[in-house]
């Protein structure tokens, strides 16, 4: 079967395969395509937009396509960033990139006590056939809240700033292997991975 990974991050693709198994299926993604026609994320919440990228690259290259959307919900700030959690400081006119979006969160939560800063990860996955039909989802989410400065070198995005709730680490100082146990993605891939050997396409 093959199945492309509708990215073009490198680190997702490592990840989606070693969580699904490397030589269950022939693999693709996004890197190894010369021709991409970029699909808009034009929903309004996460399984929206996994589910958009999945239909679109799986009947743009037709092929069986696993999407992900994913991003930070901060309660104090009625969910937001949420969907726009990779563009959060270009909205708001404060720059662009990870630096700019975290020192952003910061100063939007700088008169908000601790206990406030409740704030989870969420991971939505979508697998479409090369129809562009969404066979399968999965949901999934990791509880933290967000400190008031970035600590640890490890993952990427808002990763410095977020706590989690049982390690007493953010998840940037988290081994990746550690973190892709607990991880909002990991648990969503794991659930997946459930559901594929459910209706037999993982054997």
């Amino acid at each position: 079967m093959k199945l492309l990974i509708a990215t073009g991050n490198p680190g997702k693709v490592k990840e989606f395969r070693e969580m699904l198994g490397a030589g269950r299926f022939a693999w693709a993604d996004l890197t190894k395509k010369r021709k991409v026609i970029p699909i808009e994320e034009t929903g309004d919440t996460f399984r929206a937009n996994a589910c958009l990228k999945a239909s679109g690259y799986a009947r743009q290259f037709d092929t069986w396509a696993l999407a992900d959307d994913s991003g930070l919900e901060v309660d104090a700030l009625g969910g937001k960033p949420g969907v726009f959690s990779a563009r959060w400081a270009e909205m708001n006119n404060a720059g662009k990139g990870n630096a700019e979006n975290n020192a952003l969160l910061l100063k939007q939560l700088a008169d908000v006590p601790d206990e406030k800063r409740t704030a989870r990860f969420v991971c939505v996955l979508a697998l479409a056939d090369a129809k562009g039909r969404i066979i399968l989802t999965a949901r999934d989410t990791v509880e933290g809240r967000i400190i008031h400065e970035p600590r640890g070198s490890n993952g990427f995005g808002y990763d410095p700033l977020f706590l989690m709730a049982d390690s007493g680490k953010t998840t940037a100082e988290l081994e990746p292997g550690q973190k892709h146990a607990i991880s909002h993605r990991g648990k969503a891939l794991r659930q997946m991975k459930k559901l594929m050997e459910r209706v037999g396409l993982i054997g």
